[in-house]
């Protein structure tokens, strides 16, 4: 099938932001009407559109600090109220916005006594703190507290396990979505075959990004990921003679079939272990 032959669907979509506020700094709230749907199209939205909101959305966070020589996290330090394990969790909530790229290095140095909150983090200009007030720590006595932090920008949720290394950089649990949650409610209207749905999307982010640019950036990310199938037949063969040349003969693939019934289950079938032929781009065993 060519480009030209792709037919377009004369279904018009309507959607419209119908409330929007601030409830806090790290709390924006939005809702979003996406109008008239068929019927079963929300829930073909719904899947996509949660899995991008969720998933491909980046954000930035601490991911490491440094606190010199401390044994472990469980550890205290003497003149300040909090351990090392309630400073890490206090840095873990503190909200980044930024577009930097890799990982950057920032610290944090003060002289106690002094309540320390995130306003104090020697940033680098493209990052910006959402909540200025955020606690981190509370020196009680005259105290030398200094913290080397990295920051980071990804996607998705990321677990660190706790090794504690000999230059004692402790990982942090890394929160990289902007996005808290997503609801959506759906209501019909019509009548007989002229039946159509309503989908009311409910955004709440942590102030990184505001609820319309999350469903901006995922409805882009959407957008790039289907775009290829667009492309013209020809297109395709130059692609695989290229994915073929960067994998060798003999690489082991596990290939995943989806068989979707006319009752509409989808049977999830694995085939014996092949390889890609780099001559004519195709699976064989």
């Amino acid at each position: 099938m060519v480009q030209e032959e792709v037919t377009r669907s004369t279904q018009t979509l309507e959607w419209k932001c119908v409330e929007s506020r601030v409830d806090s700094q790290c709390l924006y709230y939005g809702c979003f009407i996406l109008f008239l749907l068929r019927k079963g199209q929300v829930d073909t939205i719904d899947i996509a559109l949660r899995r991008a909101l969720l998933g491909e959305i980046e954000g930035t966070c601490i991911t490491h600090a440094k606190f010199g020589n401390m044994p472990h996290e469980y550890s205290t330090i003497v003149g300040i109220e909090e351990s090392i394990q309630e400073i890490l969790l206090n840095l873990k909530e503190i909200v980044l916005r930024s577009n930097l790229y890799g990982v950057k290095d920032t610290s944090i140095c003060i002289k106690g006594p002094r309540y320390i909150t995130a306003q104090r983090i020697i940033l680098p200009p493209s990052v910006e703190i959402i909540d200025m007030t955020q606690p981190i720590a509370n020196l009680r006595e005259p105290i030398d507290f200094c913290i080397e932090l990295q920051i980071k920008r990804d996607r998705g949720y990321h677990t660190k396990l706790r090794k504690n290394s000999q230059h004692r950089s402790y990982p942090i649990d890394v929160v990289s979505m902007p996005v808290r949650s997503m609801n959506y409610s759906i209501f019909s209207c019509g009548n007989g075959n002229e039946k159509h749905e309503i989908i009311f999307l409910d955004l709440l982010t942590n102030g990184s990004l505001t609820p319309k640019e999350v469903l901006y950036e995922a409805s882009c990310t959407l957008i790039d990921l289907f775009l290829p199938f667009l492309h013209a037949e020809e297109e395709g063969t130059s692609s695989l003679i290229m994915l073929g040349s960067l994998l060798s003969d003999n690489y082991d693939i596990c290939r995943f079939t989806t068989n979707t019934t006319p009752m509409g289950k989808d049977h999830l079938k694995i085939e014996s272990h092949g390889h890609l032929s780099s001559t004519g781009g195709k699976l064989v065993n």
